[in-house]
């Protein structure tokens, strides 16, 4: 078959070691609450094939490429309608996959950010993610307060989710090879169905002290508060990246009652 040539405003960087590619499938949990799993940007199945061994998961695959989706078609003729050809930013999940669902991938650098907002917005039906990132988006996803990587994608991510910074891969085991190093890490859904808060509200207020993150909550987030009820409030003295995602709930909630 001939192969499938890597795009560039596709972000696509194929990766070759067959080594690091069964890695990645075996650090998606067993053990885990589904047997759904979608791969996204599958390229030409360097990683499908691993997946494809595992007999416990009802595996799918989604690729925006064309030619990819072609490619895969003639390899893995057996998937059927589980080889999708679409945009995975604008996909239905409940209109495809019942029930919980893993997600893994080796993604795309280029829309990496826009990916864990989709798993976020889906966070009751995906309850494990394993992924390629670029290593400072991994990094700041398993940012812990307090760093300077920790920042709105650190806290919303770890409100409902473990994440778990695996390990590093270079640039050399890619085709075309990144500038850059990449890093693999988990996400597992933790037992939380909504925070103990205005969902809506928190994250107003984790985005407004985090684009503001040189500047005190206290002046960060005040067009959110009524300034004279909050003005014991030692957490709005602090800057955003010292709270963690509990301290958040509570500043949520203590936001809400000075709006009553």
């Amino acid at each position: 078959m001939t192969l499938v040539r890597a795009k560039k405003h596709l972000g696509q960087h194929f990766l070759t070691d067959k080594n690091i590619a069964a890695k990645i499938v075996d650090s998606l949990n067993p053990e885990g609450r589904f047997s759904q799993v979608l791969e996204v940007g599958p390229g030409m199945g360097v990683l499908s094939d691993f997946l494809l061994q595992k007999e416990a998961y009802q595996t799918s695959l989604i690729d925006i490429d064309t030619e990819s989706y072609d490619f895969l078609k003639k390899k893995y003729p057996q998937l059927g309608e589980r080889l999708i050809n679409a945009d995975f930013l604008e996909l239905d999940f409940g209109s495809i996959f019942t029930g919980s669902l893993a997600i893994i991938g080796n993604f795309p650098y280029n829309i990496s950010s826009q990916i864990l907002f989709k798993v976020l917005d889906n966070r009751q039906q995906v309850v494990e993610v394993v992924g390629m990132f670029q290593k400072e988006v991994a990094e700041r996803c398993a940012a812990k307060a307090g760093s300077k990587e920790y920042g709105i994608l650190s806290v919303f991510l770890q409100a409902y989710y473990k994440v778990e910074y695996l390990f590093t891969v270079k640039a050399g085991v890619f085709n075309p090879p990144p500038k850059v190093l990449s890093a693999v890490i988990r996400l597992t859904r933790n037992e939380k169905a909504t925070l103990d808060c205005d969902e809506k509200l928190f994250w107003l207020i984790v985005k407004a002290g985090f684009n503001q993150r040189r500047k005190t909550l206290r002046n960060a987030v005040s067009s959110l508060m009524n300034k004279e009820k909050m003005a014991g409030e030692p957490m709005l003295d602090l800057r955003a990246e010292r709270l963690t995602v509990d301290d958040f709930v509570k500043l949520t909630n203590a936001v809400a009652a000075s709006r009553q």
